[in-house]
């Protein structure tokens, strides 16, 4: 059939790239423009085979093959099929497993069935070869793509290139067009600076009465607020071990919900209080606050026809940003939401997302690939960007609900 189609190999060429533009093959060190990448790809793949494009098929590792979030912008893109091979660690480095044989696979398939009449092939793994040649035999012109190498040398198998039907260089003047190295300031990157609304969650006070339990507890230390970098919705890796003196710990703050008079330093045991991002198994508490425990879930709130069509926006226009992820997220629960009042007490217990949410929160966010897969947890400064979009959406509702327009 007379159309073309376009087989990348994506570790090839953005690592390639990375090697032109930033001088070492780490994907990290440049910004991709996917939407005009693949415009690029079309646009040449055409001009070079002379005929229509049937589809571009993009390989790509992914650890345990869940969809990050670039690929989930390729894959609803027009004409854009991804497949995802393994990525696993090994001595430091990440290397793709599966990712060659997935090529070669779906280049003698769509050879034998005379899916097209050229392949275009953006690769550099020798490994193909016996592929190339099988699509030969069925007829089919291989056009073989490399990306200009960084040391003017070949990146690209021999083998391969000598059996390829035709061959393009994708100069450093194409890639700029849809890639670009990211600037470094020094040696090292400077540390990530938090979005404002983040700050604001990470610099929310303690309420006094909590700083007042931990000066009972040490009263020769003076209390002190929080550092910057103290989680506010749950420990982090860093607060494994004891608590510094003078900073209220969750069980100081179990024993002023207790009830009846409870010394700060002795608190029940029903009292014990975690947050959902401490790792491992922890204590649940005895009961939550009344407010927080008379709050619906988003699954609660879900019908089956609303929960088809949430899985469809997810896969078609959310991007996976963790901020972004929050704020999907409390928008739905917000318009979903029969008793206002709800919304109301949630906003009064900033900068704590309540147990039962915020746990539902985290478990939504898991499928956009956010796990930090060392050991199956969230990324500390991802929960950030994820509750601080939660909290936006929830203030932009709240102020709408009290607008003098809606009253």
């Amino acid at each position: 059939m007379d159309r073309c189609i376009v087989l990348v190999d994506a570790g090839y060429l953005l690592g390639a790239a990375a090697s032109l533009l930033a001088g070492e093959p780490s994907r990290s060190r440049i910004t991709v423009d996917h939407a005009a990448l693949i415009q690029g790809l079309r646009e040449r793949a055409q001009d070079d085979t002379q005929q229509p494009l049937l589809r571009i098929y993009w390989f790509d590792g992914a650890p345990d093959r869940v969809p990050q979030p670039e690929h989930r912008r390729l894959r609803v893109m027009p004409r854009v099929t991804v497949r995802l091979g393994a990525l696993t660690r090994s001595d430091g480095r990440w290397a793709q497993k599966g990712v060659d044989a997935a090529m070669h696979a779906e280049l003698t398939e769509l050879a034998r069935n005379r899916a097209c009449s050229d392949v275009v092939l953006v690769t550099g793994d020798g490994d193909l070869l016996p592929g190339m040649m099988a699509a030969k035999e069925h007829g089919v012109a291989v056009h073989l793509w490399a990306v200009q190498a960084a040391d003017g040398d070949y990146n690209q198998s021999e083998d391969l290139v000598a059996e390829a039907d035709e061959r393009r260089v994708l100069d450093r003047a194409w890639i700029t067009q849809a890639v670009r190295a990211k600037e470094l300031t020094g040696v090292c990157a400077p540390p990530p600076v938090p979005r404002p609304e983040i700050a604001a969650i990470l610099s929310a006070p303690l309420p006094e009465s909590a700083l007042a339990a931990a000066a009972e507890r040490h009263p020769e230390e003076r209390p002190h607020p929080a550092p910057p970098g103290a989680s506010r919705n749950g420990a982090g890796p860093e607060d494994r071990g004891p608590a510094a003196k003078g900073v209220p710990t969750p069980k100081d703050l179990a024993a002023l919900r207790a009830p009846g008079p409870q010394p700060a330093q002795q608190p029940p045991a029903s009292a014990t209080l975690r947050w959902s991002s401490d790792k491992g198994w922890v204590d649940r508490p005895a009961g939550e606050p009344p407010e927080a425990a008379s709050m619906p879930t988003l699954a609660q709130l879900t019908t089956a026809e609303q929960r088809w069509a949430d899985r469809e926006e997810d896969i078609t226009t959310v991007g996976g940003d963790p901020y972004e992820v929050g704020q999907v997220f409390a928008r739905r629960w917000v318009e979903r939401l029969g008793d206002q009042s709800h919304l109301q007490k949630l906003s009064g217990m900033y900068p704590r997302v309540p147990h039962r949410i915020d746990g539902e929160l985290l478990r939504y966010a898991a499928r956009f690939g956010l796990l930090a897969h060392k050991d199956d947890q969230i990324d500390e400064q991802d929960r950030y960007a994820i509750r601080a979009g939660f909290w936006r959406e929830i203030g932009v509702r709240t102020a709408v609900e009290h607008s003098p327009a809606t009253e």
